[in-house]
């Protein structure tokens, strides 16, 4: 279904990003960068900086007040109609930063910041598969936490791909990207019309 079938255009799409990694030179945060940079006409990506200092999730800091890098991250993804996570695999699974921040957004429990929004998970990691079972795993864990998993997203490359090269000097790539932000942005489309 198009956007235009569902009366919400695509500059109405807000898509709140959640990198998986906290090094400075990471290729995923470049990655990143480059969906933001090159997201269709309309189509705003927001990066969210601060997952660092997130406490990892403990209910008996999950009160009032909710510790503010916390609510920092649960206002932007209330604030959002979809969330990417751009993300490396770290021995086989999600990195802990990005598992902390979709356990903070998992709660409150029935009544999640995500709740009912698409969600998708791309990215590289070094190995073979370039990070597919972190972003299966990604998928999972935002799905359980409430947020609606857009399968037929899939980008996972190998971050030998890139030869040593920036992720914005690779045309193909730079499309894949951009293919993948549309697809996210048509689901909330999708999204409000099931509602």
């Amino acid at each position: 279904m198009s956007m235009a079938e569902t009366g919400k255009t695509a500059t109405d799409v807000n898509v709140l990003v959640l990198v998986g990694s906290l090094r400075a030179e990471s290729v995923n945060r470049q990655i990143a960068d480059v969906a933001v940079a090159n997201a269709p006409e309309g189509v705003a990506l927001t990066i969210h900086e601060g997952l660092d200092q997130v406490p990892f999730y403990n209910e008996d800091i999950d009160v009032e007040p909710v510790p503010a890098a916390a609510a920092a991250l649960r206002d932007a993804a209330a604030a959002a109609d979809a969330v990417l996570a751009v993300t490396p695999e770290n021995n086989g699974t999600v990195p802990a930063v990005l598992k902390n921040a979709i356990d903070w957004l998992s709660r409150p429990y029935g009544n999640s910041p995500i709740k009912g929004k698409p969600v998708a998970a791309i990215g590289a990691a070094l190995g073979r598969y370039g990070g597919t079972w972190a972003h299966d795993d990604a998928r999972k864990s935002f799905g359980i936490a409430g947020g609606t998993p857009v399968e037929a997203i899939s980008l996972s490359v190998s971050t030998k791909q890139f030869d040593g090269k920036h992720p914005a000097e690779h045309a193909e790539f730079v499309g894949q990207v951009r293919g993948a932000v549309q697809s996210l942005a048509e689901e909330v489309g999708a999204a409000l019309v099931a509602k």
